[in-house]
This record gives structure tokens, C-alpha cells and sequence, in this order.
């Protein structure tokens, strides 16, 4: 088959032992972004079958109807930025494993590293060093702060037991499963929402984005928060009411905010509010971006793609399609 694969800003892809997955098909590696429907569809007219990196790409039915070959799409996770009627109308299976029970402990890590990284000031402190300044403040240290988690599933459990070694009690919400899966682990659950914004000194977001939890963290909870604390979002930037993230920290509650994602990205404007805070760590997006971490997802990538030639699709999103299947 014919693949393309979007997005791979550094050509990181081919360095991977799950590369050699591909070695069957004709494949096509796009390492800059680019948005523009015309663009698109001119770099994948022939593309039979298109890997996409996460979210990076939006697969809206203008692009798509302008792909007569297209047969397939594989990725991994959610979906958002896939239009899936489209697809179905259009004949295009989506395969896309939302690995379930698998931890991402890449993203786990990274929200670690923000938490460490915002409380001891890390880069303030790099640079003044750099600047000849020497230290540059006082950080806090995490021992004995209150770790709230905010959707217990496969990277929030693996966050917890991270506090758990910093000792860090550990304050769970979630929906109702999530909260019997906290308490058979042993863990606290808050007696709500409310307290566990009220609570936290350090408050993690670990749900998935849908229309039950889009904006289901409001300004209202933010107010509730401690002017020391620090709220962090490695998951994704819609769960936070728009606005309220910004208009919070301007008014010290919370104190401060590690962030990873964004409402729009790539974030390529300097002059974002989140960027002219001083109170604000931000990262570009790379909670899953590690060499580890893409070899497992691409791994199940190209596994669809090889199980869809063999006329055994996996992972179908959109199954109906492959009742009447175009092409």
C-alpha cells in the first residue's frame, strides 16, 4: 500500500524499530506541518493509507473528499480531529487502538517532571545561572503537599503512585467507576469536586476528552484553589473552560500552572497568554514524545495497517463501513 504519515516533525519514525513494520508498503514521511486543505490534498492524492500522530493534523471532510485512494487512517487514541461520518460516507475505514489498561508512562512522567520542575522554580533558576545571577528565589519542596488527581484511568493511577514516593497524600476524583477503582487501590477519594479544588496543593488533570468533560474544569473551581497552589494539564487544554485558566492565574488562585496542551496547536504565537506569565510553565505538547513511548504506539499503528492489506481490519472505529467497503 501507499502509506503517508503526517507530523513527524523530526523524522523520528524511521529511527524505530516498528518501522520496519512498513517494509512492505511504498511509504511517504511528511516532517513539516502544514494546514491548508489544498496543500494536503496535493501531498496525499495517491495515499492509500495515512498514519497520523496523534492529533496534529485536522481530518475534516474537505480534505478527505478530495482523496479518491484513501482506503484507510491509522492512529492511536482518541479521534476529535478525525471526521468520522465523513470517513463513513466516504468509504475510509479508521483504525485506531485506544489501548486500554496501557499506561502511558511517558506522560506520566512528564507531568512529574512539570510539578518538579514549577515548584523549585527550575527554569527561573537556569536562568539566572545562565545570565551570571547566580539563585535566582526560594522553590517549595513537594513532601507533605496534598496531590490531587483528577480522573483516575491508566495515567492518573501511575501519577499517584509517582506522589506516593515524593510522600504525597494523594486526593482522587473522577467519575463513579474511577472512584471504586481509587478505593479498591487503597487510595482517598474527595467528597467532591469541590473539595478536591479546594484541597490540592498540586491538582493533575488526567481525563479523556469528551463532550461529558469538556470544560468540566470552570472558573468557579479554579477561585476555590489555594493561592499556593499549582494546577497541572498534561491531558488536554478543552477540559478547562476557555478563559478561566488565564483569568485565574492573573488573580493568584491557583498560584501558578504547568500546562503541556493547548486549545490550538502547534502553539506558534509568542504573544499566547499562557506564554507572557511568569507564573506558568509550559512545554510543547511532548507528554507522549519519547522514542519509547512511539515505538509501542506505532507498533499498533502499523500493525493496522498490515491487518487491514490482510483483509483483517483491527481496531475499526467506524465498523458499518466495512459492510460496503469503497474501492
Amino acid at each position: 500500500m501507499r502509506v503517508s504519515i503526517l507530523d513527524d516533525y523530526f523524522d523520528t519514525l524511521r529511527t524505530l524499530p516498528c518501522f520496519g513494520k512498513l517494509s512492505r508498503h511504498e511509504v511517504t514521511v511528511w516532517n513539516d506541518h502544514v494546514e491548508d486543505t489544498e496543500m494536503l490534498s496535493e501531498r496525499l492524492h495517491a495515499a492509500e493509507a495515512l498514519v497520523l500522530i496523534r492529533e496534529r493534523t485536522q481530518i475534516r471532510a474537505p480534505l478527505l473528499e478530495r482523496l479518491p485512494r484513501l482506503k484507510l487512517i491509522s492512529q492511536r487514541s482518541v479521534y476529535p480531529h478525525i471526521d468520522i461520518d465523513a470517513c463513513t460516507r466516504l468509504g475510509i475505514v479508521v483504525s485506531s487502538s485506544l489501548h486500554p489498561g496501557t499506561p502511558s508512562h511517558a506522560t506520566a512522567e512528564l507531568t512529574f517532571a512539570l510539578m518538579l520542575a514549577a515548584s523549585r522554580q527550575l527554569p527561573r533558576q537556569i536562568e539566572s545561572l545562565r545570565a551570571g545571577r547566580w539563585q535566582a528565589g526560594v522553590g517549595t519542596t513537594l513532601r507533605g503537599k496534598v496531590l490531587g488527581i483528577f480522573g483516575y484511568g491508566r495515567i492518573g493511577r501511575v501519577v499517584a503512585e509517582y506522589g506516593r514516593a515524593f510522600g504525597m497524600p494523594v486526593l482522587i476524583w473522577g467519575r463513579a467507576e474511577s472512584q471504586a477503582r481509587a478505593r479498591a487501590d487503597g487510595w482517598t477519594v474527595a467528597q467532591s469536586q469541590q473539595q478536591l479544588f479546594e484541597t490540592s496543593d498540586v491538582l493533575s488533570l488526567h481525563l479523556r476528552l469528551v463532550e461529558a468533560t469538556r470544560h468540566i474544569v470552570t472558573a468557579s473551581d479554579l477561585a476555590r484553589m489555594k493561592p499556593s497552589a499549582l494546577i497541572v494539564n498534561t491531558s488536554r487544554a478543552p477540559l478547562i473552560e476557555p478563559g478561566a485558566l488565564v483569568a485565574a492565574l492573573k488573580a493568584g488562585r491557583p498560584g501558578g500552572a504547568a500546562v503541556d496542551v493547548y486549545e490550538d496547536e502547534p502553539l506558534l504565537d509568542v504573544k499566547h497568554p499562557l506564554l507572557q506569565l511568569d507564573n506558568v510553565l509550559c512545554t510543547p505538547h511532548i507528554g507522549y514524545v519519547t522514542r519509547e513511548e512511539w515505538d509501542l504506539q506505532f507498533s499498533d499503528v502499523f500493525d493496522q495497517i498490515n491487518a487491514f492489506e490482510a483483509g483483517s481490519p483491527l481496531n475499526v472505529v467506524n465498523a458499518q463501513v466495512l459492510r460496503g467497503r469503497k474501492r
